[in-house]
C-alpha cells in the first residue's frame, strides 16, 4: 500500500498505480507507476483481476482503471514518486487493509475489499456514477 499526499492537504491509501502515459501499454505505464511508487520492479503480471469504471457527471471527468496482480517482483520498498503524491510504501497484511482504507473513495475501497474477500461480482466490473462537485458533497451511485 501506499501513503498518498493530496492537493488541499489530503491524505490517503491505495495500491500503487497512476496515469498510463502516451505510448504506454497498460502494464508498461503500471510497472513504471509501481516502481516509482514502491521501489519494486514487477516482473510477471495477471490481470486485470478487476475494473473499476466512474463517471463524475457533475465535474465532468471519467475514470476507468484495470487492476492486475503483480505474480513476481523484485527490489525493496523505496519511494521515488516524481510526482511527489506518494510518501511511504509499505506492506500491509489483508486483515488490515480495511482499517487505511477507512474515508478513501467508494471506488477504491469497495472494489479492492471486495477482491481481497473473494466477493468480486460477475463480470469482474465495478461500475460507479459520481454526482456532486466536491469531495464534501459527492453522492456515489454503484451502477
Amino acid at each position: 500500500m501506499v501513503h498518498n499526499h493530496r492537493r488541499g492537504g489530503r491524505t490517503d491509501w491505495s495500491t500503487p498505480g497512476g496515469v498510463v502515459d502516451e505510448g504506454e501499454t497498460i502494464l508498461q505505464g503500471l510497472s513504471r507507476e509501481v516502481e516509482e511508487e514502491t521501489g519494486l520492479v514487477v516482473r510477471e503480471w495477471t490481470g486485470p483481476v478487476y475494473t473499476v469504471s466512474a463517471e463524475a457527471v457533475d465535474m465532468k471527468w471519467t475514470l476507468r482503471v484495470e487492476v492486475h496482480l503483480a505474480d513476481s517482483y523484485a527490489g525493496e520498498l523505496s519511494v521515488d514518486d516524481p510526482d511527489g503524491i506518494v510518501r511511504e510504501a509499505r506492506w500491509v497484511r489483508n486483515e488490515a487493509i480495511a482499517e487505511l482504507l477507512d474515508g478513501q473513495q467508494v471506488w477504491l475501497r469497495e472494489p479492492l475489499m471486495g477482491y481481497l474477500m473473494g466477493d468480486l461480482p460477475p463480470t469482474n466490473e465495478y461500475r460507479y456514477r459520481i454526482l456532486g462537485t466536491s469531495d464534501q458533497d459527492f453522492r456515489v451511485e454503484r451502477i
